[in-house]
């Protein structure tokens, strides 16, 4: 019997890499999605012959199209890995209009398009669909309008969507929080020690993603006090209001221009 096929996006980032690791681990077939050919290559020499990659910009219209066909070639899909995603902080008045349609593209249109057009294939396996959010899906961070509007976007989909289809298609969500990847530069790792901000490894991030894989749980999220702090936003916001107010001027004297791939 072949191994099953997963598909991951954003598979060369940090949390990426180390969820199709985990998953190769766990007798998967991997079909590594992200837009360096080169950085796939190498991923993919690690992991063995079995698995696949597709080096495309989840930008591009046709791009769902192109990895459902792929897919369908290898047997049809039993996992999609939503993980690519876009991250950069900047005040909302200075951040560009381009930006802000590019970061709701990669972070939450192109999740819904591709999980539509993998459907037919999830649904003759009942397969499953894991979203990676973020801690910012439930928080409302400052400098981070555009990100937060994508993740929240993200976790209503997949919370709609898991219901929607009970019993047909799992769909899950994980949101994690700030993971130690490459993408955190000296200046943000520097922010997040000044306000306390715990920092989890990817490797810590995927095994937390293999528990809500092989559960019946449709969500979760990563880290204390960050679900604490979600739970209490979604009862009395005016608290959190407060709490990252005080935190303003800290996060001000970190800001930069930086663009990420989760």
């Amino acid at each position: 019997m072949s191994k099953p096929l997963a598909i991951i996006t954003g598979a060369t980032g940090g949390i990426g890499e180390a969820i199709a690791r985990r998953l190769a681990q766990d007798n998967w077939r991997c079909l590594l999605v992200a837009r360096s050919e080169s950085a796939l290559h190498a991923l993919r020499y690690q992991l063995g012959d079995e698995h696949l990659f597709l080096a495309l910009d989840l930008n591009d219209e046709a791009a769902p199209i192109t990895i459902a066909q792929h897919a369908e070639a290898q047997g049809g899909a039993t996992l999609l890995v939503n993980n690519a995603g876009l991250n950069q902080m900047l005040p909302f008045e200075n951040t560009p209009p381009n930006l802000m349609r590019k970061q709701l593209q990669v972070n939450l249109l192109a999740p819904m398009l591709l999980t539509q057009m993998l459907l037919p294939q999830l649904k003759s396996c009942q397969g499953t669909v894991v979203n990676i959010g973020s801690a910012f899906g439930a928080i409302g961070y400052p400098y981070q309008s555009a990100y937060c509007a994508s993740k929240f976007g993200l976790r209503g989909f997949s919370e709609a969507l898991s219901r929607e289809l009970d019993g047909v298609v799992a769909i899950k969500y994980l949101a994690p929080r700030a993971t130690d990847t490459q993408i955190n530069d000296a200046q943000v790792r520097a922010m997040n020690t000044a306000l306390g901000n715990k920092m989890d490894s990817p490797q810590q991030v995927a095994e937390i993603f293999m528990q809500l894989l092989n559960s019946k749980q449709r969500r979760k999220a990563v880290g204390f006090p960050e679900k604490l702090f979600a739970r209490i936003n979604g009862l009395l916001p005016e608290l959190v209001d407060s709490a990252i107010i005080k935190q303003l001027k800290t996060i001000k004297s970190f800001l930069g221009s930086r663009e990420s791939s989760l």
